[in-house]
């Protein structure tokens, strides 16, 4: 017998670009979720009142629980995690974000203060309760820290008293009503021991049986928000008792003694601890955005391409997509969504390896990422409802609910300008820039390593680069001369003196980090298509961002005026270069087929959804009776 041995069939392009995307073992980490939501129960349903679509976005969570292997196994992987929300964001962000509290917030919570063993989770992993996560209050949201339901220590009872001061001290937000089942909660509550302030911690709390409230539990639906529906509720406690045993990571204390103590770091190191699953989640809200974004510019550029036209004088139509108008800004947003996935990529990555003494870093970058991601997610779905007209104002088409739905995203775990202004705070104060600016006093500049602005080329990935560091480096330094001139005695006036500028050099830092994730993933990909349509994306994804900032680059001596008015002109040949593979590069989102139907305007049949089987042109016998309806 002969055996013959073939050479596997090479990857295609829209292939090599999924994994670029998606990242090397995507098939391991998202296979599982893109078969979820390829099946039945998560198709997209037609209508339904706000009250049925939340009991479905409930069902279904019962439905994903009981596919998983182990639900602890995904509260544990920040990676899991981010796919999930990857995954789910586009088919229901109702889902997303109910998933997100019970995994991430709620059960990570757990696993990551207790003892692994020390408490029974089956409850939780089986579902029969819903976990949820209790920490903003009315009054207090990014400032959290300063938050005022009390619980506080009983040596008689051993337990604490839980309790809601006044009106701006309920809980606010989180998904508490009895909808979808009987629920528990990790309340944040500032633990008080004899008369002693111990901090912010966590406390496991029996919320609502599958009908109502639990005794000492006040429940209020807050008024329906913009978006996908969620049970949104005002939480407050009325000197509700909970065993000792409800404080997470109440071994570490002195059990039995009512001596509660404080390690090094104090109240402060207590409240990061207790919202440490803030983090992830912020990862999770960056891989929402981005699938997200993922999905809607996937729709339209498949709705561009077999919406028909009229063409010039004496033409046949031709597909809206041929017009630069239409095609442009499409480029513009395959280029940005390529650099959000990236980036969240590289930023998944950096926290996944990061030990103590770079942790800081990695929590400043997963900030910054969530905030210029989301952002740009808005711009890019706002963009493509547009570019698909009337039809996207439409339920039916899927879009309406990813519009309103990532303003949730840019909210959820940290508003995205508190977290850029504190990172912007950070990074003014370490001069964390300092390579970036240059020496100070000096005229900022891309770098040692950085070509000269006189020979430096707008088709060079790494001269190009070198001009993102210096927009980077330009906006530092001005806030640090701002900074400077202010009162020393002025603490908030010295911020705000330096604010402005240091939010922009924030913005720019984003946009360093997604040009440098993009030259890694062009550099690790094969000779051949696949690199160069990245290529291509790469570089207009950075001339767009240089000619936003080409004043300020030319003034730095850092472009020449030539340099500059070629700009529009390279902006111009790499929108056509992009432009020409548009369906290509969207058939490397790897969005299912059922994902896809499911939308109407997805397909060249999208006007069969608006078909009237009664009507003439069908066939109906002249004279017959009119449909009444």
């Amino acid at each position: 017998m002969t055996v013959t041995l073939t050479d596997a069939v090479p990857a295609s392009t829209a292939d090599l670009l999924t994994g670029v995307l998606l990242g090397p073992a995507h098939p391991r980490e998202h296979g599982f979720w893109q078969r979820l939501i390829s099946t039945e129960p998560f198709r997209r349903p037609a209508g339904g009142t706000p009250e049925e679509r939340l009991d479905l976005a409930y069902e279904r969570l019962r439905i994903l629980n009981r596919s998983l292997d182990n639900g602890a196994r995904l509260a544990a992987d920040p990676r899991a995690l981010a796919a999930l929300h990857e995954w789910l964001g586009p088919v229901d962000p109702a889902l997303t974000t109910v998933a997100g509290i019970h995994y991430n917030l709620f059960l990570g919570s757990i696993l990551d203060h207790d003892v692994v063993g020390h408490r029974d989770l089956s409850d939780y992993l089986a579902m029969r309760r819903i976990g949820t996560f209790l920490c903003t209050e009315v009054a207090h949201g990014n400032d959290a820290a300063a938050m005022e339901t009390t619980a506080t220590y009983h040596p008689a009872r051993d337990g604490f008293v839980l309790h809601t001061p006044h009106a701006g001290a309920q809980k606010f937000m989180p998904n508490t009503s009895p909808a979808g089942g009987a629920k528990s909660g990790l309340v944040a509550a500032r633990l008080m021991a004899d008369g002693t302030d111990h901090g912010i911690r966590l406390f496991l709390v029996p919320l609502t049986d599958d009908v109502q409230a639990l005794p000492g539990v006040r429940v209020r639906r807050l008024p329906a928000r913009m978006g996908s529906p969620v049970d949104h509720c005002l939480t407050s406690f009325d000197q509700l008792f909970v065993a000792r045993d409800a404080l997470l990571g109440a071994r570490e204390e002195d059990a039995g003694t009512g001596m509660f103590t404080s390690t090094p770091g104090g109240r402060r190191r207590r409240f990061l601890t207790s919202i440490g699953r803030v983090t992830s989640g912020r990862i999770s809200m960056s891989a929402c955005a981005a699938g997200t974004a993922r999905a809607t510019l996937a729709v339209a550029v498949r709705y561009g391409g077999h919406r028909m036209v009229s063409g010039p004088r004496g033409t046949r139509p031709v597909p809206v997509n041929a017009h630069r108008t239409h095609h442009g800004p499409l480029a513009s947003a395959m280029a940005t969504v390529f650099a959000m996935s990236l980036l969240h990529r590289r930023v998944l990555d950096r926290w996944e390896g990061c030990g103590e003494e770079s942790r800081a870093e990695a929590e400043r970058l997963v900030a910054v990422a969530k905030g210029w991601i989301t952002w740009q997610a808005r711009a890019v779905i706002v963009q493509c409802r547009e570019r698909c007209g009337a039809q996207a104002l439409l339920e039916n088409n899927g879009m309406t609910e990813l519009v309103t739905g990532v303003e949730g995203a840019i909210t959820a775990e940290g508003d995205n300008l508190a977290l850029h202004a504190k990172a912007a705070a950070d990074m003014l104060l370490a001069g964390i820039d300092a390579t970036a600016a240059g020496p100070r006093g000096a005229r900022p500049g891309p770098g040692p390593d950085a070509a000269p602005a006189a020979t430096g080329d707008l088709a060079d990935p790494g001269f190009l680069g070198a001009l993102l560091t210096a927009v980077q480096g330009i906006w530092f330094e001005r806030a640090r001369q701002r900074m400077l001139r202010a009162a020393d005695k002025d603490t908030l006036g010295r911020w705000n003196a330096a604010a402005g500028p240091a939010l922009r050099a924030v913005e720019a830092h984003a946009y360093r980090e997604a040009a440098e994730a993009y030259a890694q993933a062009r550099a690790a990909l094969p000779e051949g298509a696949a690199r160069e349509r990245l290529a291509e994306l790469e570089r207009l994804f950075a001339v767009e961002w240089v000619a936003r900032n080409s004043g300020d680059l030319l003034a730095a001596g850092l472009l020449t005026r030539d340099q500059v008015d070629a700009l529009p002109e390279a902006t111009e040949e790499l929108i056509a270069a992009v432009a020409a593979h548009a369906r290509e590069l969207a058939d490397s989102f790897a969005l299912p087929h059922e994902l896809l139907a499911d939308w109407p305007i997805a397909g060249p049949g999208y006007a069969d959804a608006y078909d009237d089987p009664d009507a003439p042109w069908h066939g109906r016998p002249a004279g017959s009776p009119q449909d009444a309806r």
